[in-house]
């Protein structure tokens, strides 16, 4: 019994090793990254505290994630086991409830099923330029500050069709007011390239970027 039991224990760090591998998902376990999680909002019930990422909560007896605690740095965490499905920015602080990590009351999302840490996340020092269209091609524009609405600070349209990450993490927002669905952008995934809006995430359905900003480690 022990022995099968070592062997499941074997397989599923096997597992989750492939999982972070596939993902481009660098495994840190140090003090650079803390978070707690509960089965209950406003933090109650069961809790365990995370300085890696997790595939999948349920492997850890976990039906959802219905609050939470990011103790240091900041993470990512989706819809979906596996990294899918819609993208939450967590940054440090608490988040008693879905809706205060879900960032939009357009999108009613109360399953927190997989996260990570970003690793690059740096508010001081980050950079990234947006292009008009996909390939790098057409207009483009190099920014390096907080934007609640591209478009009032003179982007032409509501999209935007490729992006280079030079420095930091960022999080782009659907729509002004860093409203709508959320996709992370890091300088250390795609090499920092996102030639296309679908390497967004794989809830991206659509190349609508309306406000953008730095991600806070």
């Amino acid at each position: 019994m022990q022995a099968a039991t070592r062997m499941l224990e074997i397989t599923a760090l096997i597992q989750n090793l492939f999982i972070n591998l596939e993902y481009g998902y660098r495994k840190v376990v140090s003090d650079e990254a803390s978070i707690t999680i509960y089965d209950q909002e406003n933090f109650q019930g069961k809790r365990m505290e995370f300085t890696s990422s997790c595939p999948n909560v349920s492997e850890r007896n976990f039906d959802n994630v219905r609050s939470l605690k990011v103790e240091c740095g900041a993470w990512v965490g989706y819809e979906h086991t596996s990294f899918c499905g819609q993208q939450f920015v967590l940054e440090r602080g608490e988040y008693p409830r879905w809706d205060a990590w879900s960032g939009s009351n357009a999108y009613h999302i109360e399953r927190l099923m997989s996260f990570r840490p970003i690793c690059s996340a740096n508010h001081k020092e980050s950079k990234i330029t947006i292009f008009e269209k996909e390939n790098f091609i057409g207009r483009q524009w190099e920014i390096s500050d907080d934007y609640p609405s591209l478009q009032a600070m003179g982007w032409l349209n509501n999209e935007v069709g490729s992006m280079k990450i030079q420095c930091g993490a960022w999080v782009c927002y659907q729509y002004p007011g860093y409203r709508g669905y959320q996709y992370i952008l890091e300088c250390d995934h795609h090499g920092g390239d996102y030639k296309h809006w679908r390497e967004w995430g794989s809830h991206a359905q659509t190349s609508q970027i309306q406000s953008i900003r730095r991600i806070q480690q």
